[in-house]
């Protein structure tokens, strides 16, 4: 009888641990579940950080296709160091959310965490992100506490991604 209720509470805390387990899983994975919608000042504070890690903010919609073309390699970057902060922000449309947006980084398997940016206006908020940024997309800024860099221009490859974060953080 004692066997069988070590057996027991030994099978009941396998069972706990594999549904965290799961748990922590699915949520990671329905994280785009909740994507916020925010004007520039509440997304500006997400584009600073206090930190030693690497910081990834991409700029970007569906309806850009250097955009989408982009997107795997970023995807491929977050897979290969999990420990970099990935945000990509949405230029799309608030509306659109539900019917395009989520099925769409579903189809393409985006798991980053995905907000979107509604603020008319651009022509105060892309001068306060980079002075030099044109507006156009995509563009991303690669960042720690201590150094930053913006790129108006879609990256080629995972290597070409690697090159320009190896060269943000030790020039």
């Amino acid at each position: 009888m004692k066997i069988q209720k070590h057996v027991l509470r030994l099978v009941l805390l396998c069972i706990t641990l594999f549904s965290g387990a799961i748990y922590a899983q699915s949520k990671t994975a329905s994280d785009l579940d909740t994507i916020t919608v925010y004007d520039f000042d509440a997304i500006e504070p997400l584009l600073y950080t206090d930190s030693d890690q690497i910081h990834i903010v991409n700029f970007w919609a569906m309806w850009c296709a250097p955009c989408v073309k982009e997107l795997p390699i970023l995807k491929a970057y977050e897979e290969k160091h999990p420990n970099v902060n990935v945000l990509l922000v949405s230029m799309d449309f608030p509306e659109n959310i539900e019917s395009d947006l989520k099925p769409f980084l579903k189809e393409k398997g985006i798991t980053s965490k995905v907000v979107m940016l509604d603020d008319p206006d651009a022509n105060t908020w892309i001068d306060k992100i980079d002075p030099n940024w044109s507006g156009a997309i995509p563009f991303t800024i690669i960042f720690n506490k201590d150094k930053r860099t913006f790129h108006e221009r879609a990256f080629k490859n995972l290597e070409d991604l690697e090159q320009e974060i190896h060269n943000t953080l030790n020039n």
